[in-house]
């Protein structure tokens, strides 16, 4: 009974600290301060490169949440013609997975300071109830930043980010930006117009993080097929800290709950 009053008096706070000073030095990991301002975030910038092709080549600027410039060329698979693209000077492109997964985090972190600094826990329920939810939000963290969304096609042909570059984007040309794990990732589909009389059984595909040649979907009042896709990615070493963090504070969090449910359960199957 000694032992427990002291896990759920001394050794909880201690863990709910280390808790918030892990999740805290993740948060700041999404909003890179300078060390003049304080307050802006730093714009770091990153080469997209996939080793065994040069179809495609870019340099991006990331500030936070915000991709503030792309510039990305582009070798055509039938002519190898050179374009070059790059965002108008007015746009940038939220990564949204970067947002929710801050979004989670802060919370993560309100749940464990939200009580008074002399707060004393009573039962162990109360101290897994904590956990759990705090565990929730971390793992919806994680899983904004390694599990993509899933889009169709036309979702892609119609998102904001084909109007974002200067000059505008062919017609059969597709580009996608997203977060995966530690890196940022650009996928460029190459399409061409399935003619009304051909002879191929037209299927139009489903979701997918990534389409794969072959690929058929109708946008307007045309047809197409994805004839060549081409990813790109760079590593973001801060991504690499936060999910770092947010797979040690898991960890801790479950470690606790174990130790709550020894106990519990010597509480509920002692003899009497």
């Amino acid at each position: 009974e000694e032992e427990f009053k002291w896990l759920l008096q001394e050794e909880v706070h201690a863990v709910l600290r280390q808790l918030q000073d892990i999740l805290k030095e993740a948060s700041h990991r999404f909003a890179l301060p300078t060390s003049v301002s304080g307050g802006a975030v730093r714009p770091e910038n990153f080469v997209l490169s996939t080793a065994g092709t040069d179809q495609v080549k870019g340099v991006l600027t990331l500030q936070g949440d915000a991709l503030c410039q792309a510039d990305v060329n582009l070798k055509m698979p039938r002519n190898n013609q050179l374009l070059h693209f790059a965002f108008r000077e007015d746009k940038q492109w939220k990564l949204q997975q970067i947002q929710d997964a801050r979004n989670h985090v802060n919370q993560a972190i309100y749940l464990l300071m939200n009580r008074d600094v002399n707060y004393q826990f009573k039962t162990g329920s109360e101290v897994l109830k904590l956990m759990d939810a705090v565990m929730l939000q971390l793992s919806r963290a994680r899983n904004r930043l390694t599990t993509p969304a899933t889009l169709t096609l036309p979702e892609i042909a119609s998102s904001g980010l084909t109007k974002m570059f200067t000059p505008m984007l062919p017609p059969d040309i597709l580009v996608n930006f997203y977060i995966n794990l530690n890196k940022l990732c650009l996928t460029v589909y190459h399409l061409h117009v399935l003619q009304p009389n051909t002879t191929k059984n037209f299927k139009p595909a489903g979701g997918s993080i990534l389409h794969s040649p072959g690929a058929m979907f109708e946008f307007g009042s045309q047809r197409y097929e994805v004839s060549h896709v081409h990813k790109v990615e760079c590593v973001v070493p801060w991504l690499n800290d936060a999910l770092v963090f947010f797979t040690v504070s898991l960890q801790l969090c479950q470690q606790l709950k174990d130790k709550i449910s020894v106990f519990s359960s010597y509480w509920n199957y002692r003899p009497y």
